[in-house]
């Protein structure tokens, strides 16, 4: 699952190879089938499970796997999971906030500290790290799907706060409250999205050295590999 930060960018550089696509999908079925617990099974009347949805099929799920997941949410009543947002510090002291979606708290938390100190860093209460971001709603799209004016004019008219043009992609920013309504609107226009998510977009980005860099790489690469993690969010560039 794609982060706001430089992290984001050097998976998206990298590519998936088969384990990571193995497990971008248990994640995005997870998110799947508890959006299609928690709501509508019909993703045209929940908005959480179409934006899943979309997400999955950027990330080229097969449409077996997307069924699958959404009639899991059945048979899986009675499992309850929570997102649990954990944050700290890593390496070279980079801030970092994880979002996770788990059933088991306790083994969610005792992961991710592992993690965390085995690395040099450690958790921190909530707030800690957190205030070195934004938590923002975050639309991104392929810029193949539609030209700079066009998406300008679209973003400007649904009243979203900013559009920032990525080599590859759109990224577009709305306040948290509103983000469903802007995504609505670009419906109207656009049919595939990267992602729809909250976020928190780094407020001070700082820039790490040549060793250091690739002490959070590979932090980050190990976080990112616990099922329950959603989300990897640093300040690192």
């Amino acid at each position: 699952m794609a982060g706001h930060s430089h992290w984001a960018g050097i998976k998206h550089k990298k590519g998936k190879a088969d384990k990571q696509r193995s497990a971008i999908f248990s994640k995005l079925s997870r998110e799947i089938t508890v959006a299609a617990k928690l709501g509508d099974k019909n993703p045209d009347m929940n908005s959480r499970l179409r934006s899943a949805i979309q997400a999955a099929r950027s990330a080229n799920m097969p449409k077996d796997n997307i069924e699958r997941a959404i009639n899991k949410s059945s048979i899986a009543a009675d499992s309850n999971f929570e997102n649990i947002r954990y944050e700290g510090f890593g390496p070279a002291k980079t801030a970092v906030v994880v979002t996770t979606l788990t059933n088991n708290k306790n083994r969610t938390a005792s992961n991710i500290r592992a993690i965390f100190q085995k690395h040099g860093g450690g958790l921190g209460t909530q707030g800690s790290a957190s205030h070195n971001f934004l938590q923002l709603g975050v639309i991104k799209i392929e810029r193949e799907e539609i030209n700079e004016e066009k998406i300008f004019t679209l973003v400007t008219d649904a009243g979203a706060k900013d559009c920032l043009f990525h080599k590859n992609y759109y990224e577009i920013h709305t306040n948290i409250d509103e983000i469903y309504d802007v995504k609505n609107l670009l419906e109207k226009e656009i049919s595939n999205f990267i992602s729809t998510e909250i976020e928190w977009v780094p407020i001070n980005k700082i820039n790490l050295n040549e060793e250091d860099n690739e002490r959070i790489i590979k932090f980050l690469e190990i976080l990112e590999e616990d099922d329950d993690v959603q989300n990897i969010f640093t300040n690192a560039i």
